[in-house]
């Protein structure tokens, strides 16, 4: 007997239905996308490896072109202590001899068959039902030697010296999924160990790539965003390698907690993610509105008008005075606006239709908006700024406005003052 409750699977109904009505912008904006995907040999280590994989099948249903690079310290590291090869590094690289790359060969030929037999995989009830996903390998990535650095020799320890793109590209056109070992083959026929951070890096880069994604160490200690200015201020092994992609035209390259289970769909599926995006310039804007912003900005202001917080504009006037208006956009999306109205005859301007998005209120957007159209009104020239409220007196307070009486409102709004309402007048001198 199935125990599911009528009002509990209409709950889960609702649920799934608001995620995929929010989801759909992203899933139409990946489409054909080229993404590139690395994840450390902790991640494949992990319980939940699995689930990352039935998240990798279900973005390669969506017709999004996936080439996977994948690590493996921790594997090679246990193998090469069990066999009591010394383990060494140099500026974070492997120095490898003779044993340790014999080593490294071994564990990496096991974890490319054990990821290529788990994207095989077709179990019914599972995100890799009938996924038929052909995944491809081979001699993509020509390496030189890493060479002798500060007097020590890295042996077959390896750098990137050039990546096979018409070759991943003809794989991805094909609708094959590339998966990119941390190997590389030089001209001469060795092999040598490399940094699947450095792999990833270099193809992202050269095949002009849409995204970069790391999956590995936690990344609570960073911000949801961090343009290339602000990335110097933080710390996380993969940031160097984010910020050379970005720096060399990667838009937007992401970092995932490998513990989260999950992480990857939320961050390509919702407005926030789950991780952190570093790019060239922010995430986040302020701009003046164009007539395509209305219906976006209709959104944030009905809510508000129907608690009778601000008063009602019809589609019509909003669209004839959008000219005044300034927005926050983010990722696509609409999240605060408010109306700037001159008052050039008394050099004054009225502050209205502040709103923020119930989803990011008390971050401090509000404040954010409310400067940036002080900046405005002051480069106009204007020397005061009024504001009307109902119901948000203390907030303009605390932000440096007094409270000011009709009287002196400039005269075309005062004729226009809806006393019904009693809005209460708020002033504050920009110069």
């Amino acid at each position: 007997m199935n125990s599911t409750t009528p009002n509990s699977a209409a709950a889960h109904f609702a649920t799934t239905t608001s995620w995929f009505r929010a989801a759909a912008p992203y899933i139409h904006a990946h489409s054909g996308a080229a993404f590139v995907i690395a994840f450390d040999g902790e991640t494949i280590a992990a319980d939940n490896f699995d689930n990352l994989i039935h998240d990798l099948a279900i973005l390669n249903s969506l017709d999004i072109r996936l080439v996977l690079v994948f690590g493996a310290r921790p594997q090679i590291e246990n193998q090469c202590q069990q066999r009591n090869i010394p383990v060494k590094y140099h500026h974070g690289l492997r120095i490898t001899d003779s044993a340790s790359l014999e080593v490294a060969r071994a564990v990496v030929g096991e974890l490319r068959i054990a990821i290529e037999s788990k994207l095989s995989s077709g179990l019914p009830q599972t995100p890799m039902a009938d996924a038929h996903i052909r995944c491809v390998s081979g001699n993509l990535v020509t390496a030189r030697p890493a060479g002798i650095i500060d007097g020590i020799d890295l042996g077959h320890t390896g750098e990137v010296r050039r990546i096979d793109t018409a070759g991943i590209q003809q794989q991805l056109n094909n609708g094959n999924m590339v998966l990119i070992p941390p190997l590389g083959y030089s001209l001469t026929g060795e092999v040598f160990n490399l940094s699947a951070e450095a792999i990833a890096t270099a193809v992202a880069t050269r095949l002009q790539a849409d995204k970069l994604i790391f999956i590995g160490q936690s990344n609570t200690n960073l911000p949801r965003e961090i343009t290339l200015k602000q990335a110097a201020d933080y710390q996380h092994p993969s940031l160097p390698a984010a910020v050379e992609a970005c720096a060399a035209g990667v838009p937007r390259v992401h970092l995932l907690d490998r513990s989260i289970d999950g992480a990857l769909l939320q961050e390509l599926f919702s407005r926030d993610g789950a991780g952190t995006l570093i790019s060239a310039t922010s995430f986040e804007t302020i701009r003046r509105a164009t007539i395509e912003d209305v219906g976006g900005i209709l959104e944030l202001l009905q809510p508000l008008e129907q608690s009778g917080v601000l008063v009602k504009r019809s589609r019509e006037l909003l669209e004839r005075e959008i000219h005044h208006f300034t927005v926050m956009e983010r990722d696509a999306t609409i999240v605060a606006c408010a109306a700037l109205y001159p008052y050039p005859e008394t050099q004054a301007a009225e502050l209205a239709c502040l709103a923020v998005s119930e989803d990011y209120r008390h971050q401090g957007r509000g404040k954010q908006l409310l400067l940036a159209l002080e900046k405005q009104a002051k480069m106009a020239g204007w020397h005061n700024l009024y504001v009307l409220t109902t119901q948000t007196a203390h907030w303009f307070l605390e932000l440096g406005f007094q409270a000011s009486t009709i009287s002196d409102l400039p005269m075309q709004k005062q004729a226009l003052y809806n006393y019904q309402r009693n809005s209460s007048v708020f002033r504050k001198q920009l110069i």
